[in-house]
């Protein structure tokens, strides 16, 4: 074989490569809980996510017992797994809050996501870590949640959940350095990071935030962005401005194989079987 041949058979083979099924991201398609038809049954709601191609779902904090074993009689019977806990009251009861009741009722209901993820099979519990406002100032939001959050360490531990914390438009951790550091600070491997990629395109770019936070991610979410003459907009998909590409090579390149959760408006069977092709369409690399 002669060296022109030779340089176009690798040219065709990286080409081919590139868009073959080899080069689909290891990562578990999931979908909120809320984003299933209220309509339906719980059992009906677990059943018509793995029908329209999704594998995991992550539910929020569920207080009462017997909804939570009903959550999980679903997951088990139909084989989806639930994967991540999504606090709530982290907004109405930050960690950051000057009042130590607010933040007391916040406590609690970690230590309840937590218990849930435990009994679920769960391994993360989103977080949002602090809530910068008039009243908390930046430095108070950062050493208050941190505080806190140490003190939940010994219990995610002992149940073996990560606490993952979030950027959520709460005015704190607005770039990856110190998202990173923030992390880094807990010296844990059971504090980590619950990567958005919506959530930062006002003052940023995923693909270089997913770089800088690398191994610090736990989880994905998946949600799209549009800007119009000044007008921003929570859009479909592979319908924003979002480089779905650039998401693609930068967890490739830190070789990210957890899951990623749509967050985005629910709808019927038709609408989430077309959001699930758009998942596998986006870790395709497409």
């Amino acid at each position: 074989m002669n060296r022109r041949v030779f340089l176009g058979s690798s040219i065709g083979a990286a080409a081919l490569a590139a868009t073959s099924p080899a080069s689909r991201l290891p990562v578990r398609k999931a979908v909120l809980f809320g984003m299933l038809p209220a309509s339906l049954s719980v059992a009906d709601r677990f059943q018509l996510a793995r029908e329209v191609g999704f594998e995991e779902i992550e539910c929020g904090t569920t207080p009462d017992q017997a909804m939570a074993e009903e959550l999980l009689a679903a997951s088990k019977n139909t084989s989806i797994r639930i994967h991540s806990v999504m606090n709530s009251d982290h907004w109405k009861y930050p960690l950051s809050s000057p009042d130590p009741a607010v933040v007391a009722k916040c406590v609690a209901g970690m230590e309840t996501s937590l218990r849930n993820a435990k009994m679920w099979g769960s391994d993360t519990v989103l977080l949002v870590p602090a809530v910068v406002n008039p009243e908390v100032g930046y430095r108070d939001a950062w050493e208050r949640s941190q505080a806190q959050i140490r003190k939940m360490i010994q219990l995610a531990a002992e149940l073996k959940v990560v606490i993952a914390v979030e950027e959520v438009w709460n005015k704190f951790l607005l770039s990856p350095i110190e998202f990173a550091r923030y992390v880094d600070d807990f010296n844990s491997p059971w504090v980590k990071a619950y990567f958005d990629v919506g959530n930062i395109v006002l003052y940023g770019y995923p693909q270089d935030w997913i770089r800088t936070l690398g191994s610090r991610i736990a989880k994905l979410h998946l949600k799209d962005f549009r800007f119009r003459k000044g007008v921003t907009e929570w859009v479909n998909l592979q319908e924003g401005d979002i480089d779905w590409k650039q998401v693609h090579a930068a967890l490739r390149d830190i070789g990210y194989k957890g899951s990623a959760t749509v967050e985005l408006r629910g709808g019927d069977a038709d609408y989430l079987k077309d959001l699930s092709r758009r998942v596998d369409s986006i870790l395709n690399g497409a």
